[in-house]
């Protein structure tokens, strides 16, 4: 997958997540599938609504849909959240660090100098 797709990727999984009930639908899918009458019913909202929600999990590739009769039941899917964790984990070491973000760019800029000059050697 190249660059870019993987930016289109990340910005609508950030576009997903951005709302409160996105969230909450993917806390509760993260624990069974559900219907779609189940998560309106769990969220307090009407049909029409739970529906933009839904599409907008869909479209960012985070929910599946799957039609057992009449009913839509709604998955989670977990793969599509790595390529976000993949993000997150590249910042990771800043985090974790308890220096100031500064120091740690510098210390990135001197290690990269280091390498640099190996590579020339």
């Amino acid at each position: 997958m190249n660059k870019r797709k993987k930016a289109q990727d990340l910005d609508l999984i950030f576009d997903a997540l951005a709302n409160e009930h996105r969230r909450e639908i993917i806390y509760s899918l993260s624990l069974q599938p559900l219907s779609i009458s189940q998560l309106a019913a769990m969220q307090d909202l009407s049909l029409p609504a739970i529906h933009k929600h839904i599409k907008m999990l869909e479209i960012a590739g985070i929910i599946k849909r799957k039609k057992s009769g009449r009913v839509n039941f709604l998955t989670l899917d977990r793969a599509s959240l790595r390529g976000l964790q993949d993000w997150l984990l590249q910042y990771h070491a800043y985090w974790d660090s308890g220096t100031e973000t500064l120091e740690n760019y510098a210390r990135t800029i001197r290690y990269q100098n280091r390498m640099k000059k190996k590579e020339k050697k």
